[in-house]
């Protein structure tokens, strides 16, 4: 399974605010941090915010802070939750995609249950599992 860059950042941005949940953390720290986007964070942020992944404050010494502690966040919630409306193939969309072999496939139920594994692997560990080590972090 390959994850969008979307979900790749945003696991990102939370493996770091993991890192110093006492912290709050604006995207442009992030960007320059990670060498990224400040505009594709900001968009991150405000989905993980929607997704209740996040909370953010305006203003100055604001940010964003993890809306729960590290280790009641399930991995597998963060990919579902990033990755929203992403089909691990287009068949699998909701609307079908275009599909010449429909009613004919059997490969579709075995991505199901490869995707479902992936996930429930996911589930078993939590943000905090893979928080950056606060010796890489910076201040």
């Amino acid at each position: 399974m390959r994850l969008t860059s979307f979900t790749d950042f945003g696991l990102r941005m939370l493996m770091r605010m993991a890192s110093a949940p006492e912290r709050a953390f604006s995207t442009a720290d992030l960007a320059e941090e990670f060498g990224l986007s400040r505009h594709h964070l900001s968009k991150i942020m405000q989905h993980m915010a929607r997704a209740g992944l996040v909370e953010t404050r305006r203003g100055g010494g604001g940010g964003a802070v993890l809306a729960q502690p590290a280790q009641t966040i399930r991995l597998g919630d963060i990919v579902r939750k990033l990755e929203v409306g992403q089909p691990l193939v287009e068949c699998m969309g909701a609307d079908g995609g275009a599909c010449t072999i429909d009613g004919q496939c059997r490969l579709k139920g075995h991505l199901h249950a490869a995707e479902a594994a992936f996930l429930t692997e996911l589930d078993r560990h939590s943000l905090a599992d893979i928080a950056l080590p606060r010796v890489m972090a910076k201040p």
